[in-house]
């Protein structure tokens, strides 16, 4: 088919359709993912400034979780506020462009994320088992370049993404059964091939996700036989603590995502709505709880957040009276 034609068969827009099935539940679903969406930009927004404030928290620990706050705030905020409009005021339209511009974010946000829990590992493995040589192996510019790796790599991960769609033709077909723009939704939409874009869309994101878990599961295994051989019981105790966190954070994260992509690929007896759900869902939990975990299990931020608190509290009262 010429190049024009396939160029005139690209829409100007999709159609986003939602929950299919769940239509008239809409405005009911909106309801908890609104709250959480609210709850996230809270939490993530409290760690942030309580690192940027506390200078006893510029630490490479703590900067890579001011990573993760923004890389989950980024991952909800690409999709949940399109999601709500379309739950509110049956707002499902979105420009081509927008679309691809939306799926790009939400998959280089899942990718970044990825990085900086690896980055995350290797901090603590560096600090458990080689504690003599942390300062000097995790500087301020190793932080700063651990987050440019972070960037570069789920950017020219996923930027190909947006040339394999815009490459397809759409015949006219403009509705995604969804309620945001992900890869695959859009690619299937073609009247094409899409063999390029499943092959690509498996391979090479999850190969590098793999290696994301493969390396940060040797990281605790190795973590794991430091510990073991430390002689304090108090000092297992502490180290034990200060990974739990990590711990929690990496399964929140990875456990939902391979379980709806396995159940996207293989699970055709699942309905759909339920896909759909668990996808929605996946954006909301994991930028959800990560400052719950962190805040509950991190005594130190724990302490900074009541200290930021108490003191906001007192300026307001001062104000007042």
């Amino acid at each position: 088919m010429p190049r024009s034609n396939l160029t005139s068969l690209t829409p100007a827009a999709f159609i986003l359709a939602g929950i299919p099935g769940m239509e008239k539940s809409h405005v009911w679903i909106s309801i908890p993912f609104c709250s959480m969406y609210l709850a996230i930009l809270l939490g993530n927004g409290v760690v942030l400034f309580v690192i940027r404030t506390e200078r006893g928290l510029h630490q490479p620990m703590y900067l890579f979780l001011a990573m993760l706050a923004v890389a989950d705030l980024a991952l909800s905020t690409t999709t949940v506020p399109k999601m709500l409009a379309l739950f509110w005021f049956n707002a499902g339209e979105i420009s081509f462009g927008a679309c691809l511009t939306q799926m790009f974010f939400l998959h280089f946000s899942f990718s970044a994320e990825s990085v900086i829990l690896l980055a995350m590992a290797l901090d603590r493995f560096v600090a458990i088992c080689y504690p003599l040589r942390y300062a000097a192996v995790l500087t301020p510019s190793a932080v700063a370049k651990t987050g440019l790796v972070a960037l570069l790599r789920s950017f020219c991960i996923i930027f190909p993404c947006v040339f394999l769609l815009k490459r397809l033709p759409f015949c006219g077909h403009k509705v995604i059964p969804h309620t945001y723009c992900e890869h695959m939704g859009i690619a299937r939409l073609a009247c094409a091939d899409i063999s390029v874009n499943v092959l690509y869309g498996l391979a090479v994101p999850i190969a590098a996700i793999v290696v994301d878990v493969i390396l940060i599961a040797v990281s605790y295994v190795l973590i794991l036989l430091a510990l073991f051989r430390l002689p304090s019981r108090t000092a297992r105790h502490k180290a034990f603590n200060t990974c739990g966190s990590h711990v929690c954070v990496i399964f929140l994260f990875y456990v939902p995502a391979f379980f709806t992509v396995l159940t996207h690929r293989f699970g055709q007896e699942i309905p759909h709505h339920v896909h759909i759900l668990l996808a929605n869902l996946y954006v909301l939990f994991p930028p959800l709880l990560n400052p719950v975990v962190y805040g509950v299990r991190t005594q130190q931020i724990k302490e900074k957040v009541v200290k930021v608190f108490i003191s906001g509290t007192g300026s307001l009262y001062s104000l007042t009276v």
